[in-house]
């Protein structure tokens, strides 16, 4: 190993904070024809930083400015250093993302639920015993309030869910990582043009079509990581299926079945007019659906409002 790779070395080795501050001289370097000046790298790195790397021996006098003592030996070493977690890059512990032995068995029993759609017998227990809950309150409402207080319920808990079982700061940490994966290509893909137009050594552009392999192989890795931020939004979506097919069922299972009151069969609805409740009012969603997403959307987003839940991710 050369003094420079040494000299590096012994710098990250003494400040990890280092390895950004060369990495910032040698992008400048290569912007600036091999040469770099204090105001070209002020806004990335302290003056004492720029102080003991000039200390050290690795920059030492060029024609206009600075320049990389020992330019081969200096990539090297860096580009050693790099191989670990990159500083910019936001850490997750993928291991909190997985789902509990709850969550597959929710997910489990939602899809033996939905079978409820396609198979007669399934959706008439189902309906039968969620009746003997909701029996009491379609006798004493019309069905239209019934569909209501259904969605009511069923936007309240959805949101409650999410709430708990989401992690908006992982979900954030997700996203970070992406956006550092594009700004990190980018800027490789600008200092290999720049390399270009100035005619850079070979060496040089190797070490850039080598650095750029390797973004890209990162960013495939984030890519395949990105499962969990899929697994992270989902989790709450089984919980939330497993409590409302059953009541999806219930209601199709009233309406199909004739388990309501005659003069409630219509419905006046707005821009619709007069309808039944199984006539298709947005293309084949019938109305008593277009009904419970309206009450369940507009009730979903008061109650986020009310109680100051963000579901966005969280970014730092």
């Amino acid at each position: 190993m050369t003094r420079t790779a040494e000299k590096v070395d012994s710098l990250v080795r003494e400040d990890a904070a280092m390895a950004e501050a060369l990495e910032s001289i040698r992008r400048e370097a290569d912007r600036n024809g091999g040469e770099v000046e204090w105001a070209d790298v002020r806004d990335d790195l302290t003056s004492g930083q720029w102080g003991r790397i000039i200390e050290t021996g690795i920059l030492v006098d060029g024609r206009d400015g600075f320049e990389i003592a020992d330019r081969e030996a200096f990539d090297r070493a860096l580009d050693d250093d790099e191989e670990g977690v990159d500083a910019d890059t936001p850490e997750i512990d993928d291991d909190a993302s997985s789902w509990s032995q709850w969550d597959k068995l929710a997910g489990l029993s939602a899809i033996l639920l939905m079978t409820g759609y396609w198979f007669d017998s399934i959706r008439n227990l189902i309906g039968g015993t969620i009746d003997v809950a909701l029996g009491p309150l379609n006798a004493a409402l019309p069905f239209y309030a019934v569909i209501l207080t259904v969605a009511m319920v069923t936007g309240l808990y959805s949101t409650l869910l999410q709430a708990n079982l989401m992690n908006p700061e992982r979900m954030g940490k997700y996203q970070e990582r992406m956006k550092a994966m594009q700004e990190k290509r980018k800027d490789v893909e600008e200092r290999k043009e720049a390399a270009e137009e100035r005619g850079a050594s070979e060496s040089e552009l190797e070490r850039l079509d080598n650095e750029m392999d390797r973004v890209q192989e990162e960013q495939m890795e984030a890519m395949a990581e990105n499962l969990g931020m899929f697994k992270e939004q989902f989790r709450p979506m089984v919980w939330i299926m497993l409590f409302t097919i059953p009541l999806f069922l219930w209601m199709w299972w009233m309406i199909r079945d004739g388990h309501i009151a005659s003069d409630e069969l219509q419905v006046v609805m707005p821009i619709a007019g007069v309808v039944e409740w199984n006539d298709g009012v947005v293309g084949p969603m019938q109305a008593w659906i277009v009904w419970y997403f309206l009450c369940s959307m507009g009730f979903t987003q008061l109650l986020r409002k009310a109680v100051n839940i963000d579901m966005s991710p969280a970014t730092s």
